[in-house]
C-alpha cells in the first residue's frame, strides 16, 4: 500500500502543461516509476495510445497497453477546478497510485494523489538536478 508520492519537477510540469494544452478536455497520461516501501516515485509519463480525450471524460483501452512493470498508475485532468477524484476516477482506477490535476494547472497545488479507496496522500515534489 503507497503511503507517499514523488515526483520530479519536470514530470510534474509536463502534467501541468498537459492539462493546460488539452483544456477544456480532460487528459490523461499513465505513470512510469517505481513502489518501494509504500512510497511511489514517479520518474515521467507517458501518454497511453490511442487515448480520448474529451469535455468531462477522457479514457484508453488497458488491453492495448504493452506489458510494462513500470507503469505504478494514472494521471489525468479535470477542467473543472475541483481535483479530487470522482466515483468513475475511482471505479477506473488502475495501479498503485493516481494523480489528479485541476484547472487552472498552474502549479503543484492544482494535484493530488490519491490511492484505489480515494484517500489523499502526500506529494512531495523533487527538483532535478
Amino acid at each position: 500500500m503507497v503511503r507517499r508520492v514523488h515526483i520530479g519537477r519536470s514530470a510534474l510540469d509536463a502534467l501541468l502543461a498537459y492539462g493546460k494544452m488539452n483544456h477544456p478536455r480532460e487528459g490523461i497520461l499513465l505513470l512510469r516509476g517505481l513502489v518501494k516501501s509504500g512510497e511511489a516515485f514517479v520518474r515521467e509519463l507517458v501518454v497511453p495510445p490511442l487515448a480520448l480525450h474529451g469535455e468531462g471524460f477522457s479514457g484508453f483501452q488497458p488491453y492495448l497497453l504493452p506489458i510494462d512493470a513500470s507503469i505504478i498508475g494514472v494521471a489525468h485532468t479535470h477542467p473543472s477546478s475541483d481535483p479530487r477524484p470522482s466515483r468513475q476516477d475511482l471505479l477506473s482506477f488502475m495501479g498503485a497510485v493516481g494523480l489528479i490535476a485541476a484547472y487552472p494547472y498552474e502549479g503543484a497545488s492544482d494535484v493530488l494523489a490519491f490511492d484505489h479507496r480515494g484517500q489523499l496522500l502526500p506529494l512531495e515534489i523533487h527538483e532535478e538536478e
